[in-house]
């Protein structure tokens, strides 16, 4: 069947792009990214909007921008009216009307509580955290609080509040804690500078501020001696696992993206719209603000987005490209060839598709339990025998040419649900065991998968790249990702499974994902409990799949790169 289809297809290319190409260079000075395009903006936010627009204008010469100050009732009038392009510095409020609105995140502020290293108490903090409860009861009685009162361990140590006198943070704080700003006339307000240096010579001192206000120049790492105060959220008097983001600046930011961290305490940047931007200057300009003018964040007192954040807001920019008529002077004989080719290749391809997925579902037969049902549990996760089984959810297999076919197992492709296309390293490839293997990919969101085994890559699976469901209607026979000819596979079996040890180990994996899965129903409920749970409180088969690209980085994080 394939032997037919090609030909056809290789001629319906040649044909399409031998009549685009001309339509293209005929129409190419139509097709510009410059012009004049006008950014409104909150008051707050015009010295940044003015910012980007002069640092994109100097790049982009042919691209004029305009920026207009505004108040969040005029932005509003504007955007139902059907002006775009807006920037604010808080969630546009929608009403009936107005629940379509398109919008963006470009940017955070985010206020943060901080310490100093030096504080006798700081292995104590890490481990219990400091609830907001307890930062409100203190901020009522300034200069009268002890460190055991926050701790609960009878220390007499006084604590000391410091704050940045400014209104922004004041607000932020004030919001956090449930409190006015006249309640807080008690903390001691100094600038950005003299409050980091309190910080850092007071080891009893608690400051309030910007994230920005305490970042290396490099904006990868904390200030010295400066060090993050651990928000216990639930309450509990410890700080658990999943509210464990306070170690560093990477998990820091992440944390905040995904919801880990107090929402009172952050503030996002919106671009909105009244829809989706078309105009492809307006597009090129928000896709710059996401990818450079992250840069101009941090000069602002803002921070900026994480990578895997830009991408998913970026992601909302994509549209899907509508080709323009061919042009009319084409031969009325040649449509009808095009039109001719393309119902012969859809049908084609489509009978195509349904012997492989005749063929697949026979052949991966062996891989189903009789009476699997769309519960999700250790009962219905295929593990053949005679596979080695990796921790990261892959497996591999010695075939009698010495060479390791590799793909991932069924508990990995329970879990994602449909994958909608593969990234696979390409033939050659030099790679080690616990390096990236491939990239699952469903709908925009993605988890990279690490290799089970060291050598260079042989082969891709080509039928994957024909249809990516394979990897889940058969991931231990026809859905296998790539051939490898093995560097170390003596001593690297050593650290791999059979199938009854895996089964075993997996068991421990269902226990850590509904762990997972609890603490994403506590940051994002009730939204999520229908997706995860059926009736009687079991786990839904393809549970990622509703899920957002947070969660999914946040899989990625906690579930499979902890175990390479």
């Amino acid at each position: 069947m394939k032997t037919k289809i090609i030909p056809l297809f290789c001629l319906l290319i040649f044909f399409c792009c031998s009549n685009l190409s001309s339509k293209e260079s005929g129409n190419e000075k139509n097709k510009s990214t410059y012009g004049t395009i006008i950014v409104y903006c909150t008051p707050d936010l015009f010295n940044l909007t003015t910012q980007w627009a002069a640092d994109y204008s100097a790049v982009n010469t042919g691209c004029s921008i305009k920026v207009i100050k505004l108040g969040d009732k005029e932005i509003a009038a504007l955007i139902s009216k059907g002006e775009n392009l807006c920037f604010i510095s808080n969630e546009f409020p929608t009403s009936e009307k107005q629940r379509s609105v398109f919008q963006v995140v470009i940017g955070r502020e985010i206020f943060v509580p901080v310490i100093s290293s030096k504080n006798p108490f700081l292995a104590e903090i890490y481990q219990k955290g400091i609830s907001r409860e307890a930062l409100a009861r203190s901020l009522e009685t300034p200069g009268k609080m002890q460190w055991g009162t926050l701790l609960n361990n009878g220390l007499t140590a006084p604590v000391k509040y410091y704050i940045l006198n400014d209104n922004y943070t004041k607000t932020g704080i004030a919001g956090f804690m449930n409190a006015s700003q006249a309640s807080m006339a008690g903390i001691k307000g100094e600038t950005k500078e003299s409050l980091i240096s309190f910080i850092q010579n007071d080891p009893y001192a608690i400051g309030f501020c910007r994230m920005t206000d305490i970042l290396q120049p490099n904006k990868e790492s904390f200030l010295e001696n400066i060090r993050l105060l651990p928000i216990d959220k639930n309450g509990n008097g410890k700080l658990d696992y999943m509210e464990n983001i306070y170690g560093d600046f990477a998990n820091f930011s992440r944390g905040v993206w995904i919801g880990k961290y107090p929402k009172a305490l952050t503030n996002n940047l919106f671009c909105i719209a009244k829809t989706r931007p078309t105009n492809e200057t307006e597009v090129a300009f928000l896709q710059w603000v996401l990818s450079s003018g992250q840069e101009s964040l941090p000069a602002n007192g803002y921070s900026d987005l994480v990578s895997s954040e830009r991408q998913s807001q970026m992601n909302k920019l994509i549209t899907t490209t509508i080709y323009p008529e061919l042009p009319t002077e084409t031969n009325s004989i040649a449509k009808l060839v095009l039109l001719l080719l393309v119902i012969v290749v859809a049908l084609g391809f489509t009978l195509d598709l349904i012997f492989i997925r005749y063929r697949n579902r026979k052949t991966h037969q062996s891989d189903i339990l009789p009476g699997q049902s769309p519960v999700f549990d250790e009962k219905n996760v295929v593990i053949p025998k005679g596979l080695y089984y990796d921790k990261t959810h892959t497996w591999a297999f010695m075939e009698q040419d010495g060479t390791v076919k590799v793909g991932i197992d069924d508990f990995l492709q329970h879990v994602t649900g449909p994958i909608t296309s593969i990234g696979m390293k390409s033939p050659g490839v030099r790679i080690n065991k616990g390096d990236q293997l491939c990239i699952l990919i469903q709908k925009g969101k993605h988890l990279i998968i690490h290799s089970p085994v060291s050598g260079i890559v042989r082969e891709q699976n080509p039928a994957l790249s024909a249809n990516s469901s394979i990897i889940n209607d058969s991931p231990y026979t026809e859905g296998w990702i790539c051939s490898i000819e093995p560097s170390n596979w003596l001593r690297e079996t050593s650290f791999l499974s059979m199938a009854d040890q895996y089964r075993t180990w997996l068991h421990g994996e269902f226990t850590r994902l509904k762990d997972f899965l609890a603490f994403v129903m506590q940051v994002d409920s009730p939204k999520y409990a229908q997706i995860i749970l059926q009736d009687g409180g079991v786990l839904k088969d393809n549970i990622l799949a509703d899920f957002g690209p947070e969660v999914w980085e946040d899989f990625q994080t906690r579930f499979i790169n902890t175990v390479r």
